[in-house]
């Protein structure tokens, strides 16, 4: 009798590991990988941003009736430790897909791990040219517009400015170098009579903005390109002010609208730079009240772009793996290339001539108001129009 109990015990507990382990099999994995202890504040309204996601995309019943299950891992802002991750994340916990990055540099170390490993990945945030371009690959797309589009967009107002003389600051990596490469490439274009007079390439996160400061000031630019953000941004400004380096001269910016970049400036905010960014305050159409709604509500706080980036990150994830219908990597980019969904900025589609998204960006102006800085003027522009041709990307892109 003790003999049938012990087997009719075992049997149950089979069975009920059995069905413990059917239950886990029914859930997708996204692995995520993102530099959230080198640059939180990007990071973690990111972070915010993706679990949102999660939460509807579960609540709205999952990915085929499967739960969205993310895993993510910390590249503390090097690349070698973002494809350890990678590896990990693939290797041992059987993700469907990887997503992330915020460095171009970490985004393209990612990008080759995907590659070389024939793994999908979904980059987020990293701007540089070579993701989908010089460096693309048919197993890599990415979502925020890129620097060619980003600077395409900021020189349809800067080729306007009377300015002639023009100097440069930016960090000095991949992200900073291609920035002003595609500025100074697209501004010449429009304008023949720019003169280069400057450039400063000082290290991401190590700035020394006296001697910069100094220097572009001693070369008298008309008007400057800046690509600093985070700190280094911060410690610019802030040189520049006590120096009066902006006074007089027209400064174009990237990201510098971005609420995480432009909230710790506060009343040292210069005015008047022309920028893209993210005035979420004034942004009135249905998609982004309802986003807006809903983080608040999460979070009891206002979004960064770094929410938006994170928040459309995995819902695009999702969207892909929905009309795959499978975790193959093949179907996962049969799936992907031409794919149109909504954005809280309206509908987005990913190309399939180089897998990169058509997610625009706001250009405007910074501003004081109430002792904060603000974007003002702001216009929402569409990254569809802001891309080469077909014939142009087939030259930048090498065959798969």
């Amino acid at each position: 009798m003790r003999a049938r109990n012990y087997f009719v015990g075992a049997a149950f507990a089979l069975l009920a590991g059995g069905m413990a382990h059917s239950a886990v099999a029914q859930d997708i994995k996204i692995g995520e990988i993102n530099s959230y202890s080198l640059l939180p504040a990007f990071t973690e309204p990111y972070r915010k941003g993706w679990q949102l996601a999660v939460e509807e995309i579960n609540a709205a019943g999952g990915i085929n009736g499967k739960k969205l299950v993310v895993i993510s891992k910390d590249d503390g802002g090097k690349p070698a430790d973002a494809q350890t991750a990678a590896n990990e994340l693939v290797s041992s916990e059987g993700v469907a897909m990887l997503t992330g990055t915020f460095l171009s540099n970490i985004g393209l170390a990612v990008s080759d791990f995907a590659n070389q490993k024939k793994v999908f990945f979904l980059a987020a945030e990293p701007l540089t040219d070579a993701v989908t371009w010089s460096k693309g690959n048919k197993y890599t797309f990415r979502l925020r517009p890129s620097n060619y589009m980003q600077a395409a967009m900021l020189v349809e107002a800067a080729a306007k400015l009377p300015a002639k003389r023009w100097a440069t600051i930016a960090p000095n990596y991949e992200y900073g170098q291609s920035a002003v490469a595609v500025f100074k490439k697209l501004m010449s274009e429009k304008r023949p009579d720019i003169q280069w007079v400057d450039e400063q390439w000082p290290p991401q996160g190590k700035i020394d903005a006296g001697p910069v400061v100094q220097a572009v000031a001693a070369a008298n630019p008309e008007a400057i390109l800046n690509v600093t953000f985070g700190a280094d941004l911060v410690k610019l400004v802030r040189e520049g002010n006590t120096r009066g380096l902006f006074k007089g001269r027209e400064v174009v910016s990237f990201l510098t609208g971005e609420p995480e970049y432009l909230d710790p400036l506060k009343d040292e905010t210069p005015e008047g730079w022309i920028v893209t960014g993210y005035p979420w305050y004034s942004i009135k159409t249905p998609e982004h009240d309802a986003f807006l709604k809903a983080y608040q509500a999460k979070y009891n706080d206002y979004p960064r772009l770094g929410s938006i980036v994170g928040y459309q990150t995995i819902k695009a994830a999702a969207a892909i793996l929905a009309k795959a219908g499978s975790s193959d990597p093949e179907k996962l980019i049969a799936a992907a290339e031409g794919i149109s969904m909504p954005s809280p900025f309206g509908e987005i589609t990913f190309r399939k001539i180089d897998h990169q998204s058509t997610l625009g960006a706001f250009v405007g102006k910074t501003a004081l108001k109430d002792g904060k800085g603000v974007m003002v003027d702001s216009v929402y522009k569409k990254g569809a129009d802001y891309l080469p041709s077909d014939a142009e990307v087939e030259k930048l892109r090498p065959k798969n």
